[in-house]
């Protein structure tokens, strides 16, 4: 009985504990209700009051603008009504200069047709004069003048002509001493050194023994590089150097350092030679190219077609009457040049004109026709200035001089060729005497090239295989001889030699 008591009150106790927990949580609940709603109200009336402050603060701004826009507004209205007020009196000054204009062009169509009034008034009281004189003289207008002139002529014959030779003489005696005056200081202001050219040229060899590897087995190597290059090597005649004789200095200069390729490298035979020689041509070439450059920077010519600048170059290995054709062109130019500017001529035009007046010797052995001619054709066809093509082309007596510059280049040219020592005769006339001997033997079908060496008392002609067997072969070199007999004067006798080589190559795979 006492444990359902127990059991009774327990359970009784728990309900009570349910139900006062029940509202004690509810009480808690209504507390933090009521503890967020007005935290809720607090942050509700903050919004508000800040909201409130920006949008004060904006209607301040936006007034604050409003003001500003007003007042740049009054200013800008202020300054137009400025600007409409200067266009204004701007207008009313053109109008008034416009009316001025006007009224004197009217005063000047007045005067102009006053000035024509009076000019035909005066014509007709000329005329009216001569014919009054002419009455009273019994003479024309041209009877009277010829019968002044006569009596006058009558009268001071005398004097006149003691004038004149006077005149004459002193004129005569002044244009000399300036003419004088002028080529001595062209002379002084390009004073360059000048040195005959040679026809050999001297390798030196580091020791003697090398001698018998150019020379080769039974000369085939010496052989070998006198047929590639055309130059005849003197192997035994000067100690510790080879002596590279030619008339072609080109020839001379890519026999030159072939032999110097051959002697650095230590292997000298055949195949090595051709591919030296073809090294060597190409090297003489960039020199050309670079020779062409040089000169044009050194006058100081712009414009010239690269093609043009390498055959200028050519000129290097050039020579006329022994003097190198290149620094003759560069001393032509200096010396149009200074000419140019005492006497006022056209001083970029002389410069071009005396560089380029001797261009056609770069190409005179293979076309037919003068240097001048050739030259002219050249210039002409990259596009050269005909001015300059004009001054140059009067260099010689082919040609009357037309122009100033004309005149200067020829003189110039005469100044640089007339020097003592410049050129000389005898070795023009060898030259083109062994020019002729390969010029001969070219002639001939299935000639593949010809060179002219000792001194011209040999032609080494070489042929082509295909074409030119061993029995043409001895026909065709007695052709040669006999043409050389018939068509050249040369003293003593020259030596015919044909070599035809013939050449098989196989390749192993």
């Amino acid at each position: 009985m006492s444990d359902i008591i127990i059991l009774v009150g327990l359970m009784i106790t728990l309900a009570m504990g349910s139900v006062l927990g029940y509202f004690a949580r509810r009480t808690i609940a209504k507390k933090q209700i009521n503890s967020i709603e007005e935290k809720l109200s607090r942050l509700t009336e903050t919004a508000k009051h800040e909201a409130q402050e920006t949008i004060l603060r904006a209607r301040s701004r936006a007034v604050k603008i409003l003001e500003e826009v007003k007042k740049e507004e009054k200013q800008r209205q202020i300054e137009l009504a400025n600007f409409e007020k200067r266009v204004s009196r701007r207008e009313e000054i053109v109008e008034k200069q416009a009316v001025a204009l006007d009224q004197q062009r009217q005063h000047l169509v007045q005067q102009t047709v006053n000035i024509k009034q009076i000019r035909e008034q005066v014509d007709v009281l000329n005329s009216e004069a001569r014919l009054k004189l002419a009455e009273v003289a019994g003479l024309n207008e041209e009877q009277a003048k010829a019968e002044l002139l006569s009596i006058v002529e009558q009268q001071h014959k005398v004097d006149l002509v003691s004038r004149l030779k006077k005149l004459e003489q002193d004129a005569s005696e002044t244009l000399e001493k300036r003419s004088k005056e002028l080529i001595t200081l062209a002379m002084q202001k390009y004073a360059a050194s000048h040195a005959v050219e040679l026809t050999t040229t001297s390798v030196d060899l580091p020791s003697d023994e090398l001698k018998g590897r150019i020379i080769g087995k039974e000369g085939r190597n010496i052989k070998s590089l006198e047929r590639l290059t055309g130059v005849e090597l003197i192997v035994d005649d000067t100690p510790g150097a080879v002596v590279l004789s030619s008339f072609d200095p080109i020839r001379r200069q890519v026999a030159k350092i072939a032999l110097e390729k051959l002697m650095s490298n230590g292997r000298i035979q055949p195949a090595r030679i051709e591919e030296a020689v073809i090294l060597a041509r190409e090297e003489v070439a960039d020199k050309i190219q670079e020779a062409g450059e040089t000169a044009i920077y050194d006058v100081g010519v712009a414009g010239l077609d690269p093609k043009l600048v390498k055959l200028l170059g050519r000129l290097r290995f050039r020579t006329s009457y022994g003097q190198n054709v290149l620094l003759h062109s560069l001393e032509v130019a200096h010396l149009s040049s200074v000419l140019a500017a005492e006497l006022g001529a056209d001083v970029a035009l002389c410069k071009k004109a005396g560089l380029l007046h001797d261009i056609g010797k770069a190409v005179d052995h293979q076309i037919q026709g003068s240097h001048i001619e050739i030259g002219k054709a050249i210039l002409a066809k990259f596009g050269v200035d005909d001015k300059v093509i004009e001054a140059m082309a009067y260099h010689h007596d082919d040609f009357v001089d037309k122009t100033p510059e004309a005149v200067i280049i020829r003189v110039a040219d005469a100044i640089s060729a007339s020097r003592p020592g410049a050129r000389k005769d005898t070795l023009e006339a060898y030259i083109k005497r062994l020019e002729e001997l390969e010029k001969v033997a070219n002639s001939f079908g299935g000639v593949e090239k010809s060179y002219a060496i000792q001194a011209g008392r040999e032609v080494r002609v070489f042929v082509r295989p295909e074409e030119i067997d061993d029995l043409a072969s001895r026909k065709l070199a007695r052709d040669i001889a006999e043409k050389i007999q018939e068509e050249l004067k040369y003293p003593g006798e020259i030596k015919v030699t044909l070599v035809r080589e013939t050449r098989v190559i196989e390749y192993a795979k």
